[in-house]
């Protein structure tokens, strides 16, 4: 019952965000899914990591069969496209993915008609994770599209009047960047558009025994995942922010308040509103790509050492990315951390049992994010005034969460039971 309505739930709000994107003549995410069934989908490799999540709940044969399944149809797919523009037009996208998408929709037949009882709510299951993830990527893309639309004004200027308490990091390390181009370019941009396959195959590790125990743990990447992406777009929609490169620098055309990214700080006056064009997503505040690298690197901690390396370079390397390219101001990246940390211990409370320990952290996370977010909009000429003080006190309120997070989560892990000895016999006269 709670998979039946979590799924109706959905439903009304794909269908709804269908509709809304509709008034503005735009696809949906339901439309832009459907389509990739058969035109080149935006990401092939979002698609095969998807059907990758599903597979964690069918035995190695039947792994084998899918995946070379998908290989089979995306073959002769590519071959039609390439053979005929005139049966399927040519489109921008990857010449593969379709076949993944394919199997996914096939095992969902599968289990509705070929299975029963535990086997076909696990394999609902499965599918219905793999399908989460590429309509979520589908569904944050509309809501980037309608925030455009929606929201004419943005908050640029208090942001980045807020950020010189911080150093102006984005205009830092946006000159570092430029100055180790095109080797640090090409690998800090590949990080940041394969984040969702990093998380992937976070997430592959957690689930690797699924198939074994026919069931998913209580707690994994892709519900942090998923909920981030689902209340990130809300914040766009109340602190709309475009970045520093459209805001200051020349991606911004002659919406931007001036050229000067990265190589000149903005100069300090009083902040106001500043109008945008309504094609550029308003997606900074918070940072939705540092919230997603910090629970990868959160779930990594209790992988192989391999594992915890890669999920420190993606943080450390998506950080970079977000600054480096001017998407995003310091202060973004700071109540990233803050919002990610809110939701993880949020989720984890929720799937061992809500108590105090874990009411006081989501109450103590929510109010560091409410507060900086007020701060940045009300306080940001005080904060630019006064670096000194309002700089560490950021630096701090961040710091509070992750200690909070790590100590409290530290007494939820369970303790070791020592084994009993068995007491010595005596023996016998």
């Amino acid at each position: 019952m709670l998979w039946a309505a979590a799924g109706v739930i959905a439903l009304g709000f794909l269908i709804a965000l269908e509709m809304a994107a509709r008034q503005y003549d735009l696809p949906g995410p339901i439309v832009n899914q459907a389509r990739e069934v058969i035109f080149a989908p935006k990401s092939g490799f979002l698609l095969y990591a998807s059907m990758a999540l599903m597979l964690v709940v069918l035995p190695w044969r039947q792994r084998f069969i899918a995946l070379g399944t998908a290989l089979g149809i995306d073959l002769v797919i590519f071959l039609v496209r390439w053979s005929s523009d005139a049966l399927v037009p040519r489109e921008e996208g990857h010449p593969f993915g379709s076949g993944a998408l394919w199997v996914l929709l096939g095992c969902a037949v599968i289990a509705v008609t070929r299975r029963t009882g535990n086997e076909r709510t696990l394999l609902l299951k499965g599918v219905g994770l793999g399908l989460l993830l590429v309509t979520g990527r589908k569904t944050g893309d509309t809501w980037l599209l309608i925030t455009s639309k929606t929201r004419p004004m943005v908050l640029d200027q208090y942001v980045a009047t807020a950020d010189h308490a911080l150093g102006n990091p984005s205009w830092v390390v946006g000159r570092i960047v430029e100055a180790t181009a095109p080797i640090s370019t090409h690998v800090l941009d590949y990080v940041y558009v394969q984040l969702a396959v990093a998380a992937v195959i976070a997430s592959l590790y957690q689930l690797r025994n699924v198939a074994v125990e026919r069931r998913f743990p209580n707690h994994h990447l892709v519900r942090t995942f998923l909920v981030i992406g689902l209340l990130g777009p809300g914040i766009y929609m109340i602190f709309p922010v475009v970045g520093p490169i459209f805001a200051y620098g020349v991606d911004g055309g002659h919406w931007a308040t001036a050229d000067v990214w990265p190589d000149t700080l903005p100069a300090l006056s009083t902040p106001q509103h500043m109008p945008f064009n309504n094609f550029t997503p308003r997606n900074c505040m918070p940072s939705l790509h540092t919230a997603w690298a910090t629970a990868i690197f959160i779930h990594t901690r209790r992988g192989p050492r391999v594992l915890r390396i890669a999920g420190t370079f993606w943080l450390i390397a998506t950080l970079g990315a977000t600054l480096g390219f001017g998407y995003h101001y310091g202060a973004d990246l700071v109540a990233g951390v803050v919002f990610t940390l809110t939701i993880e211990a949020a989720l984890r409370s929720h799937a061992r049992g809500w108590d105090r320990s874990g009411i006081q952290l989501v109450a103590h996370g929510a109010a560091v994010f409410t507060a900086m977010l007020v701060s940045y909009r009300y306080l940001s000429v005080e904060m630019a005034g006064t670096p000194w003080l309002f700089g560490p006190l950021l630096v701090l309120a961040m710091c509070s969460v992750i200690y909070g997070y790590v100590r409290t989560t530290r007494q939820w892990d369970p303790k070791p039971v020592p084994v009993r000895q068995p007491e010595p016999q005596p023996e016998p006269v």
